[in-house]
């Protein structure tokens, strides 16, 4: 029988279907990670947890596949949910305002438990008054609350197939690391915990299109990003994990400000009405808060310290961070909003940014000594030029800052966790101590070579994106786009020249 025929009888079983398995796609790709996370959190056993690790893994790489096969849906869950959802962002503020005060406790006043404590009373104050006095209807108003389109499809993939496998690297790195520190009792339920919910929080993230529900997975990956930073629990790490929390509030608080002003604005929560609403002074506020938030998730100068600090936790952490989630987080967001902002002075004002960091972060990677600091100052830089694409803003700039977050995510990926293994093979972090490494180990070095050379020689898409970016900055007609240019070409030779360092 014809599917629009009895379809218009009023009972359209296919519908039904089709909205059971859109949903159902969105729930093992958002909860299920949550639930595998929390199950780890409990096991004990350690080979009964590997398993478990490797069983999420491969669902969530299948889950990914079957996201691009199926292409662009919406979807709204129940309404109950929104108010889940609310609550479980105040017990995440509430943790927040937690940690700020005990670390005031332990340690007295200073500038992290200030920054701390006051993001959070001001994004707990402004969010409840707005939930509760200016707008309290407008989270059951919101639809779709989930939006699946190419470029959410490409994040996932990332998210699913690059993290999952750094978490079932991270299963033998972690007993290798636990028993060089000579612990007495394991941490990893904790750290698989973290590791394994925050790709459901990234997915979250990705697919949502509720300023109130992306806002929330958002705080999400700030809760685990702190937690993996801080997990070895030395001096340094809790410091540099309470370093990555503030600064991260202040995107979060951003969050909140934008919340506010686009319904001010526009009347709307829906981050797609507001993408397609008409442009204007009023609609670039809560957009440049937006950027705000980017910039402080990817990491760009001057919030780079962040970053830069964790790479005290163990390497898959630090490869998970750079690679498929987190990081990518602030450049999907810039890249999502990217079209609203298009041909304003928001607009250029993201390019010169994004352009400055790129060039910076460049030039001081040339003068680090430590392997993962390179690859640090390597991932802010090459966020830093996916952020210039969206400011330049053309199609083609678009489509380059795509491309760019694909390859480096792959490459990224690939060379921390080629780091991590010739770490625990000369325990130690200097490049200097890694001459001699081809006879040592010939397959890594090959294999961190091979990743280099992704990133640096042609036909691989980072120069390929690279290229696509000065053909869109050369053409754009701006009166800053020289200078942005500069940022570019000097940023794309300092990087040449720490690669091959």
């Amino acid at each position: 029988m014809n599917k629009a025929l009895f379809c218009a009888t009023g009972s359209c079983p296919f519908l039904g279907a089709k909205e059971l398995m859109e949903g159902t796609l969105l729930a093992v790709a958002i909860i299920f990670p949550f639930l595998a996370g929390f199950i780890c959190l409990g096991l004990k056993n350690s080979r009964a947890r590997a398993t478990l690790i490797l069983f999420t893994s491969i669902v969530l790489i299948a889950l990914s596949i079957l996201f691009l096969r199926h292409g662009a849906f919406q979807y709204t869950p129940p309404a109950v949910w929104d108010m889940v959802i609310l609550v479980l962002d105040y017990v995440l503020l509430a943790y927040f305002l937690y940690i700020g005060i005990a670390d005031f406790i332990s340690i007295g006043i200073n500038i992290r438990n200030v920054f701390t404590i006051g993001l959070v009373l001001i994004q707990g104050i402004f969010l409840a008054l707005f939930e509760f006095s200016w707008a309290p209807h407008v989270p059951v108003e919101v639809e779709p609350i989930f939006f699946v389109d190419q470029l959410s499809i490409i994040m996932c993939l990332i998210i699913c197939i690059i993290g999952s496998l750094i978490c079932i690297y991270g299963i033998k790195y972690m007993e290798d690391h636990e028993r060089h520190l000579g612990l007495e009792r394991t941490k990893q339920p904790r750290f698989f915990f973290y590791m394994i919910m925050f790709l459901g929080a990234m997915n979250g993230l990705v697919f949502a299109n509720s300023l109130l529900w992306l806002c929330f997975f958002w705080e999400v990956t700030t809760l685990c990003c702190y937690a993996l930073i801080r997990h070895d629990g030395t001096p340094e790490a809790i410091g540099c994990g309470l370093r990555a929390l503030w600064m991260n509030l202040i995107g979060g608080a951003g969050f909140v400000f934008a919340i506010i002003y686009a319904f001010n604005s526009l009347e709307t929560l829906s981050l797609a009405e507001i993408i397609e609403a008409p442009g204007g002074a009023l609609l670039l506020l809560p957009l440049a808060f937006l950027c705000l938030a980017a910039f402080t998730k990817s990491a760009q100068m001057p919030f780079q310290s962040w970053l830069l600090g964790a790479m005290v936790a163990p390497t898959p952490v630090s490869a998970l961070l750079h690679s498929s989630t987190m990081v990518n987080a602030g450049v999907y967001l810039a890249l999502r909003i990217a079209p609203a902002f298009a041909g304003t002075a928001l607009s250029t004002g993201v390019a010169l940014f994004g352009g400055f960091t790129f060039m910076t972060t460049a030039i001081l990677a040339i003068s680090q000594t430590e392997a993962k600091r390179v690859l640090a100052y390597s991932t802010i830089g090459n966020l830093g030029l996916i952020i210039l694409c969206a400011g330049v803003n053309t199609p083609l700039a678009i489509t380059a800052g795509i491309t760019l977050l694909v390859f480096h995510a792959i490459s990224k990926g690939l060379l921390f966790l080629c780091v991590g293994i010739i770490e625990h093979n000369i325990w130690s972090k200097n490049i200097e101590d890694m001459q001699g490494l081809v006879s040592k180990l010939p397959l890594i070095t090959t294999i961190t070579i091979a990743g280099i050379i992704y990133m640096l020689l042609a036909p691989f898409g980072v120069l390929i994106s690279k290229w696509a970016a000065i053909e869109a900055t050369g053409a754009l007609a701006s009166y800053w786009s020289p200078v942005i240019l500069t940022l570019l070409v000097v940023g794309s030779a300092a990087t040449t020249v720490f690669w091959i360092k």
